[in-house]
């Protein structure tokens, strides 16, 4: 699939992007490039081909979900809290935003 100079325009056009003619046609060669590399991907055999998440075989390595802070008194969470507009039992009060 190519495109003309014409769609070029159109597509500029319906998207409200103003292009000169030589700006149309740089554009033209690079979507008609981007098109050529895709169809050249997609004439590759991937039959029989396990899809992957990742280009490398890679694990994500995780830390211990442990407790960094431990604060018994509440001493941080006031301390927080004593900036927030509106607080209540010692949850931070928020407008409403759904109706």
């Amino acid at each position: 699939m190519s495109l003309t100079l014409s769609e070029v325009e159109r597509i500029a056009h319906l998207a409200r992007i103003e292009v000169s003619p030589a700006e149309a046609e740089t554009a033209q060669h690079h979507l008609n490039g981007i098109f050529s590399l895709i169809e050249a991907m997609q004439a590759v055999d991937t039959s029989g081909i396990e899809p992957m998440s990742h280009a490398q075989d890679v694990a994500q390595r995780l830390r211990a979900d442990v407790v960094t802070h431990h604060d018994p008194d509440g001493a941080a969470r006031t301390l927080f809290q004593s900036v927030a507009p509106e607080v209540e039992a010692g949850l931070y009060l928020v407008p409403k935003v759904i109706e």
